[in-house]
């Protein structure tokens, strides 16, 4: 029972080395979100359905990219 005594005792003092670890790193990461100037609040774009493309915007981008993929695929046919 002695050793198990010890070992509890151990893992309670690791335990409490550890939680001041944690605390240090949240003081640190608060220092440098503070500094980034960063808040609490996310952005627009992180809010549900805050940045929407128009159907427009979305079928000129699309027409983009088939367009780069036909010259991808344009060069491999040629090689």
């Amino acid at each position: 029972m002695a050793d198990l005594d010890a070992v509890l005792e151990q893992l309670k003092q690791e335990r409490k080395r550890t939680e001041g670890e944690l605390r240090q790193l949240d003081k640190v990461i608060a220092v440098l979100v503070e500094m980034a100037g960063m808040t609490g609040t996310p952005s627009r774009y992180a809010k549900p359905g805050g940045h929407r493309l128009s159907a427009a915007a979305r079928e000129r981008i699309a027409a983009a990219q088939r367009k780069r993929w036909a010259k991808v695929r344009e060069k491999s046919t040629k090689q």
